[in-house]
């Protein structure tokens, strides 16, 4: 059982229950997001020891979600509750053509706040992989020299680092320090996972190959995109020199929710490297688990234990599709 560590920021997200605009629904469901805790619920489901770090407010919206890390065996150790700045939540409208209309309510949030104060240290001495995104770095400068101090303790502790930018552009002051300051964190990490159309916005390359080039000549061992329902490519220093590879996507008959499919996404790729997996099937996996989650309204409901994994993977290729 590998350890890993990711910090992240997590939200009550109530989902309207019928579809049009979000001022006009006057019901939802109750669910829990967050990329990182995506993360950590699919890392924890697929059999690896998972470590989440964050702070809730001391309110029902931090009561609930303690109990959901509690209950989902992720370690609770590094999650904190303060007495002074609530839990952030949001809304997210019911859209099955397009990605949703989603309205943040986290300025200010506890989460927001883990950094003010003297950090709680993490042993990496112990810790196989830490997994960082651009979202938690982008709430103020504290979480962002949070987040650049862990990295550095985790490589120096010779954890490897994985880094999704997963752009959120309203948490940033502007477009130039926003590609900035991803692009200084994904040079810090030994893999980068962005999008094919993050990739483009972040470097200003147009192909995949293009965008690995620009990570990899800044020092990261491999570069992972998600190209969306065509599959994903890789490219990645090895032992043996450069290895590339494009594996197809699975292609679904229908789509009910895009969001959380990078973070399903980023799981099979987390997973694939902690138990050693080779390059085609380490992006097999992330297809399949990013499929299964466009599949379910929730953001982390679906994620898939190791049978169900290979469940759908195996109905999926006896479909003939």
């Amino acid at each position: 059982m590998a350890k890993v560590v990711t910090i992240g920021e997590p939200m009550i997200m109530f989902v309207a229950q019928t579809e049009g605009p979000l001022k006009d629904v006057a019901a939802y469901d109750r669910f829990i997001a967050g990329a990182e805790i995506n993360v950590s619920i699919g890392v924890k489901r697929l059999g690896h020891d998972m470590t989440y770090i964050t702070q809730v407010g001391n309110d029902p919206f931090g009561a609930y979600i303690k109990e959901f890390i509690a209950a989902e065996k992720i370690n609770t150790d590094q999650v904190f509750t303060s007495e002074s700045f609530p839990t952030g939540f949001q809304l997210k409208a019911k859209d099955q053509e397009n990605d949703p209309e989603v309205v943040y309510f986290r300025k200010g949030s506890a989460a927001s706040h883990l950094g003010d104060a003297p950090t709680p240290t993490i042993d990496f001495s112990e810790v196989d992989l830490l997994h960082v995104t651009g979202i938690f770095m982008a709430l103020n400068e504290n979480t962002y020299a949070y987040v650049k101090q862990l990295i550095a303790d985790a490589k120096q502790a010779g954890a490897l680092v994985t880094f999704d930018p997963n752009l959120r552009p309203t948490l940033w002051p502007d477009e130039a320090t926003m590609v900035a300051r991803i692009n200084e964190m994904a040079a810090l990490a030994d893999y980068v996972l962005p999008g094919l159309s993050e990739g483009q916005r972040l470097t200003g390359k147009e192909t995949k190959e293009e965008i690995a080039d620009f990570y990899l000549g800044q020092g990261s061992q491999g570069v992972i995109i998600k190209l969306g329902p065509a599959g994903a490519y890789v490219k990645v220093k090895t032992a043996a020199g450069l290895v590339e590879e494009v594996i197809p996507g699975f292609k679904l008959k229908e789509v009910v929710d895009t969001v959380g499919a990078g973070d399903g996404f980023a799981v099979g790729v987390i997973t694939g490297l902690l138990e050693g997996l080779e390059w085609p099937a380490i992006l097999k996996r992330a297809n399949a688990i990013g499929a299964i989650q466009v599949s379910h309204i929730s953001d982390n409901e679906n994620l898939p234990t190791p049978q169900r994994l290979a469940e759908f993977i195996a109905a999926y290729e006896g479909s003939g599709e």
